[in-house]
């Protein structure tokens, strides 16, 4: 069976990629990092391994902020946050609203839910975690 793969791009389209529909797992963070970094509630996201990913269009368009095993990249003419790399270099989480594709994986829990925006109620039935859980 062929893994299928989906494409995702920034804001203004300057920046694409290529991701497999293999993700490992995908959550919704509430930590003060991701809702600052997104400029929403929480970040909706999804897990693989580094190389299932590349960018496809616009790498010199990437705005790193981190170094080079765990940083976070942005498109320098929009700001749109497209990934963050992790788990010291070995996994790319992907901002779901960055894909025009829909993938097959939704979110399983949320996570940093201690440190989640006060004004903000999470609605679904999904289990709700303090701090991180374990991958």
């Amino acid at each position: 069976m062929t893994t299928r793969t989906l494409t995702g791009k920034c804001f203004c389209g300057a920046v694409q990629y290529a991701v497999a529909d293999a993700f490992t797992y995908a959550l919704n963070c509430h930590c003060s990092n991701c809702r600052r970094t997104t400029g929403s509630a929480f970040k909706p996201f999804a897990g693989i391994t580094r190389d299932q990913f590349s960018v496809t269009e616009g790498r010199d368009k990437l705005l790193i902020y981190g170094e080079e095993k765990t940083h976070d990249a942005h498109c320098n003419v929009c700001g749109s946050l497209l990934y963050s790399v992790v788990r010291d270099g070995a996994y790319v989480h992907v901002a779901l609203g960055m894909l025009v594709d829909a993938p097959a994986i939704r979110p399983t829990a949320h996570i940093f839910v201690g440190s989640k925006a006060p004004w903000f109620t999470i609605t679904d039935e999904l289990p709700q975690y303090d701090g991180h859980i374990a991958l």
